[in-house]
């Protein structure tokens, strides 16, 4: 753990988070936004509207989003003595681009899991422990409802895609939360919807997945069915690819919003060379060996290399 110097503000005084430093800290560590809100039970309107959705089974067989429902409800119940959420954003839009056929643009670099941990573990640092309570770092790995604490803490707003769109900054950010046995000395308030009567993401949804009201069908969705789905891809799925055989950004590529995106200057989150040179004939040929060379560390690897090849033949037949 870091030891604070001397001459170094303390986060903490008399048992209070002071969330100037906490934000000064997370801007400094490179988080693109940062904000906090008390832990609480998630409010009735975004707790029916998700109780619904998996009732309905529009998360198609991604059965871990229906368990522990009570912790993603309540964040207390998931840490013991909760009392804060601290969430950031960070930046991974690229600079390069694929030529030919592409990946969904947040697995051009390093797994965004290790990367946004790393960091959230040292934002962590400089908050002393407390005696019999634990201090949580989460990255997409826990039932906690990113979207809704970054939301929450006024990070931005969730918009007709679902996506949380920052003001002016866009959608390609990437999500994490320390969770704190503190109260702070001052919270954030929620972003309002700022999506207007705009629908360009719901228009150029190819499955369409996109319900309006920022909730999607994930057995219709592109990002589900390359990446989490494991059976066989419904007939028709090659042709609304495009050109993108690993997940979908097509609502990302539309969103007005994305007129702010900057590339990242996080050296993690860019492409190696060996990526960028691949080609559409590559792609078809592609080896395990290659495989793991070129995603070693990777979140493609969700999808595993049997995956990726059926995207890729899917994509090549237009089937």
């Amino acid at each position: 753990m870091t030891k604070k110097t001397p001459d170094e503000p303390s986060f903490l005084t008399e048992g209070i988070l002071k969330a100037s430093l906490i934000k000064a800290e997370a801007l400094r560590l490179g988080f693109s936004a940062c904000g906090l809100a008390p832990a609480e039970p998630v409010d009735k309107v975004h707790a029916e509207r998700r109780l619904q959705w998996i009732s309905e089974g529009r998360h198609a067989d991604m059965q871990y989003l229906e368990r522990n429902m009570d912790k993603r409800l309540d964040p207390r119940l998931l840490v013991e003595g909760a009392r804060t959420i601290v969430s950031v954003a960070l930046n991974y839009y690229p600079a390069e681009k694929l030529s030919g056929w592409a990946l969904s643009r947040y697995v051009y670099g390093q797994d965004y899991h290790e990367v946004m941990k790393a960091r959230l573990r040292q934002l962590a640092e400089h908050i002393p422990p407390k005696e019999g309570y634990e201090t949580r770092v989460f990255v997409d790995t826990a039932p906690l409802d990113e979207r809704y604490w970054a939301w929450r803490c006024g990070l931005g707003w969730q918009g007709r895609s679902g996506q949380l769109i920052l003001p002016k900054g866009g959608t390609y950010f990437f999500l994490g939360e320390i969770v704190l046995p503190y109260e702070a000395d001052a919270y954030d308030t929620p972003i309002e919807n700022r999506c207007g009567t705009c629908h360009a993401c719901v228009d150029a949804c190819p499955g369409q997945a996109l319900r309006g009201d920022g909730t999607l069908d994930a057995n219709r969705c592109l990002s589900y069915l390359t990446i989490e789905n494991r059976g066989d891809l419904p007939p028709g799925t090659g042709q609304k690819m495009g050109t993108c055989f690993y997940g979908c950004d097509r609502c990302a590529e539309v969103c007005p919003w994305n007129r702010f995106a900057k590339p990242t200057e996080v050296e993690e989150f860019r492409p190696s060379e060996q990526l960028l040179q691949m080609t559409r004939e590559d792609w078809e040929q592609l080896t395990i060996e290659q495989y793991r060379a070129i995603f070693k560390g990777s979140a493609v690897k969700r999808a595993k290399f049997e995956g990726l090849k059926r995207n890729i033949k899917a994509l090549a037949r237009k089937k």
